[in-house]
């Protein structure tokens, strides 16, 4: 009986994407899977039509030469999915990596097993590690260069990160061969799990190394200096690629983390690259109008100029004035609030003086609470009254 074409076997189109052919093979091999369907042949038989059509689309190689000459690339020793028919003698075991990459979580593949991330070598990667940093907002304005102490794993400088004691070595796991995993045939396809008595690593130390007690690395605090950029905020990330932790028996380090956080501070508030400054003004220089003297986020006075009548809550814009954006040219802008600040604690002739004005006051001067008290005057005065 002739095959069926690989992509209708999988129910998808010819231009279906490498995630497209996963999220098919995934859907229905659930669905015919010898385990869910004991005893069907009709189901065993479509399984193993969706695995031989997955494992031939799934690889770009045999993909293109399976679009260019069908089936045909496939025959006469041509590198098929499993050789003639399909299923040669590698099938198992290009099941197995089929299932590893997408079940493996649930069959001690590489999603879940606890070697994941271990070398053929036994040598494991490092952790990686966070370390909170603050900065206060004028080192967020330029920028600085801080030194910090990092207490993290470094590898064993006796056994040179083997784990081993000096003038012996790790031996092969005879367990697995040093392969760091074993082989069970279930039904017609064999899965890998992590080997148990190496934990995946492959080797076996029989004489472990006395300072490190085996693991190649030990703890120690670290100085290390640290780049921060001109512009940052809270909750930036640094990366110090390979300053994490030790990788166990001479494994790769991790990476070291930095986050910031920004101190508060007492005159200014940032919202992204503007400032934000509240200043208070005396009533005689909202009235009258002047000048005022403020600071900035970069440690300098600039004089604002404060128009006659000016209320309170006006803000002035101060124009390239703020924080600079994290690698770019770019400055934010500075923001002044102005609160006029009610008289207190008035002299006897201060008194007389601010009672005068009143009197010689009229709505012209205060057109809003003029405007206010008349509206009132006829609310209260309205229809029924």
């Amino acid at each position: 009986m002739a095959k069926r074409d690989y992509y209708e076997v999988l129910g998808v189109q010819r231009t279906a994407t490498e995630a497209d052919l996963k999220s098919a093979f995934r859907r229905l091999a659930k669905e015919h899977h010898p385990d869910k369907n004991p005893g069907d042949k009709v189901a065993e038989q479509k399984f193993k039509e969706l695995a031989e059509a997955y494992e031939a689309l799934k690889d770009p190689q045999k993909r293109a030469a399976y679009d260019q000459f069908g089936h045909a690339a496939f025959e006469n020793g041509r590198g098929g999915p499993g050789g003639p028919g399909g299923f040669g003698p590698d099938f198992a075991t290009s099941m197995s990596d089929i299932f590893d990459d997408l079940f493996g979580e649930f069959m001690g593949g590489r999603g879940g097993r606890p070697g994941a991330g271990r070398q053929r070598n036994g040598r494991e990667r490092g952790s990686d590690l966070r370390y909170n940093m603050e900065v206060s907002l004028a080192d967020a304005y330029v920028g600085k260069n801080a030194q910090i102490r990092v207490p993290t794993s470094v590898g064993c400088e006796t056994c040179a990160g083997t784990g081993a004691k000096p003038g012996s070595k790790p031996s092969a796991c005879s367990t697995c061969g040093g392969q760091g995993k074993v082989r069970a045939a279930q039904g017609f396809f064999t899965i890998e799990r992590t080997c148990p008595t190496c934990q995946g690593r492959g080797e076996i130390i029989s004489d472990p190394c006395s300072p490190c007690s085996g693991a190649g690395r030990v703890v120690k605090e670290r100085t290390l200096s640290v780049n921060i950029p001109a512009g940052v905020e809270d909750g930036t990330r640094i990366r110090l690629a390979g300053e994490g932790e030790a990788g166990l028996r001479g494994g790769p380090a991790g990476d070291l983390y930095i986050f910031l956080s920004i101190k508060p501070h007492d005159l200014f508030q940032r919202d992204g690259a503007d400032i934000f400054c509240r200043v208070p003004i005396s009533m005689i220089t909202a009235a009258l109008g002047g000048h005022i003297d403020v600071p900035t986020v970069e440690g300098a006075m600039t004089r604002v100029k404060v128009p006659e009548g000016t209320e309170s809550g006006k803000q002035f814009r101060l124009k390239g004035k703020g924080m600079p954006v994290l690698r770019s040219k770019v400055q934010g802008d500075m923001y002044i609030q102005v609160d006029v600040e009610t008289p207190k604690s008035l002299t006897r002739r201060q008194r007389e003086l601010l009672e005068e004005f009143e009197k010689e006051s009229h709505k012209d001067t205060s057109p809003e609470s003029s405007g206010f008290f008349a509206k009132m005057k006829e609310f209260f005065s309205g229809p029924g009254s």
